[in-house]
């Protein structure tokens, strides 16, 4: 549906020569239609995200062996280099409170799995899989039939 300027609207009804009375009235009318209602806000564009995939390879077996990883998503416009800087900033903040104190994450893969998403969201991070996933090796290559 086009949508029209209140004031657009006025000089076409003053054309036609509408009643002034009733012109003000339906210029009133239309105002207070348009004007943003009391618990409307106009909400921030979403942030845009790009998807890294955190690799567990404590031993330094890559490639060689089957390896898990977690999903990550942090802003488009920061590094993928600063990922484990911002896991670790999140198990620190956890690590402060009360729960933190009693059960606290010791390891990437425990912050990942058991520290809540607010701790991650106020470091710029969403976690999209808590338990980690195998990841395969490929070679890229579609082999002949």
């Amino acid at each position: 549906m086009a949508k029209i300027d209140v004031n657009k609207v006025a000089e076409i009804l003053k054309k036609n020569q509408l009643d002034p009375s009733l012109l003000r009235r339906v210029i009133e009318e239309m105002n207070l239609a348009v004007q943003p209602e009391p618990g409307e806000e106009e909400k921030p564009p979403p942030v845009k995200k790009q998807f890294a995939v955190l690799l567990s390879d404590p031993e330094g077996r890559m490639p060689k062996a089957e390896f898990v990883a977690w999903v990550l998503q942090l802003p488009e416009s920061e590094s993928v280099a600063s990922v484990t800087e911002r896991v670790c900033r999140g198990a620190y903040d956890y690590n402060t409170t009360k729960k933190g104190r009693l059960y606290p994450a010791k390891t990437i893969g425990e912050a990942i799995e058991n520290v809540p998403a607010k701790f991650f969201k106020e470091a710029d991070l969403w976690v999209k899989t808590k338990t980690p996933v195998l990841v395969l090796k490929t070679d890229n290559e579609i082999p002949k039939e």
